[in-house]
């Protein structure tokens, strides 16, 4: 039997771990799921932002009835790659209804407005609920006179596809929109965030890092005195920081989480470093007339990756907690897109009172999502330790 790889071997004690794989198979559902975004949300509008004000906070699971009217500014369709990563703007304006009746011309409806109140009777043309125009202005249309108009295909195409069934399956929020819609497209946000600055804080970690241990003297101890330095400052206030620099917005908060977070990859790295630039392989390496760029890249790194990973890991778990707490306090990405800190910080009022749902879902998604990658840490943290690899395999 061939003897495995050390990655072999990595993977095969991973796997041994089967709380760190149910950990890493929620990870990757809902990287999937974020990544599909407005393609399998209920709310496929950009930013999941269709308020319908009458439906304010409504429990999970309230189903109503919608009158769909066609709006009279024209909306392009677009296509499938551009509506999983933006949405499709809505052709319909959605009326919540409790009735209905047909007139000759009209379509009588009861419109619910909230509450216990009484529902309002209001009349709308057919001609504008399927269309979006007015009758006038399609009569000064000359291949379409009033008396072109068939008002039974029109009550035919209402009843058919106008006025539907919408369920809310988590409820809706204070202005009315999807609640599920915008859990699903605040994991978008969360984990690119994760990603972005995981990338961001590993380039510079490994960059500075293996500079520091490598070269050694007057730039080891400049470098670790920077290091050192941003060490000292809590995340979050180094975090606000810089998002003050930068500003608001979503590419702002990748760059500020990242910068936040390259310090524990430089200080792991240089460790490392230190540890292995003096064993005999290294050695040979440098008699052989490899430069140190190539010793670094080609034979450090490669034996280092274990921690590196370990580490991305759990700096993860972090950023997504930052990216939160910046949301929460107005410094992450702006409405209306959905954040899961957000959300909180529009409904954390809601809590003591009778919808505390609103604000206990989206914490509950930041919880899961940081303790899966936590666990996946502690299978990783495992699985490259050489001990454990050996008492398991």
């Amino acid at each position: 039997m061939a003897e495995l790889t050390p990655s072999q071997r990595t993977w095969k004690a991973f796997k041994h771990n089967k709380i760190a794989v149910a950990g890493l198979v929620f990870i990757i559902l809902s990287v999937l799921i974020a990544i599909l975004g407005y393609l399998i949300m209920p709310d496929s509008t950009p930013q999941a932002n269709n308020m319908i004000i009458q439906l304010s906070i409504k429990k999970p699971g309230a189903t109503f009835t919608m009158l769909r009217i066609r709006k009279s500014e024209p909306v392009d369709t677009v296509n499938i790659f551009s509506k999983m990563l933006y949405g499709q703007p809505a052709f319909y304006k959605d009326v919540p209804i409790t009735g209905y009746h047909f007139g000759k011309d009209s379509i009588y409806v009861d419109e619910y407005i909230g509450g216990e109140d009484k529902p309002v009777k209001v009349a709308y043309s057919l001609v504008e609920v399927v269309t979006g125009k007015k009758l006038e202005d399609l009569s000064q249309n000359k291949s379409f006179g009033s008396s072109a108009i068939n008002y039974s295909d029109l009550k035919d195409k209402i009843i058919a596809h106008q006025i539907i069934k919408r369920t809310y399956w988590l409820g809706t929020d204070v202005y009315g929109r999807d609640l599920l819609s915008r859990l699903i497209l605040g994991a978008r946000v969360s984990l690119a965030v994760g990603f972005m600055s995981v990338i961001i804080s590993l380039l510079l970690g490994i960059s500075v890092g293996s500079i520091a241990g490598y070269f050694g003297g007057w730039v080891d101890a400049s470098l670790s005195w920077l290091m050192n330095i941003l060490w000292a400052l809590p995340a979050l206030l180094l975090v606000i920081a810089i998002s003050f620099a930068l500003g608001k917005g979503l590419w702002e908060v990748f760059i500020a989480v990242g910068l936040s977070m390259w310090v524990e990859v430089g200080r792991l790295v240089r460790g490392q470093v230190l540890s292995l630039k003096q064993v005999e392989f290294i050695e040979a390496a440098r008699s052989m007339g490899f430069n140190n760029a190539r010793i670094i890249r080609r034979h450090i790194l490669p034996n280092i990756i274990g921690p590196i990973l370990v580490l991305a890991s759990s700096n993860f778990a972090s950023a997504i907690l930052l990216e939160a707490g910046l949301s929460f306090l107005g410094f992450g990405a702006q409405p209306p897109m959905p954040t899961w800190g957000s959300m909180i910080k529009e409904h954390y009022g809601y809590i003591i009172m009778d919808s505390p749902y609103l604000a206990i879902l989206p914490g509950l998604a930041i919880m899961l999502m940081v303790y899966a990658f936590n666990l996946v840490t502690v299978g990783l943290r495992d699985a490259f330790d050489i001990k454990s690899q050996s008492t398991r395999i």
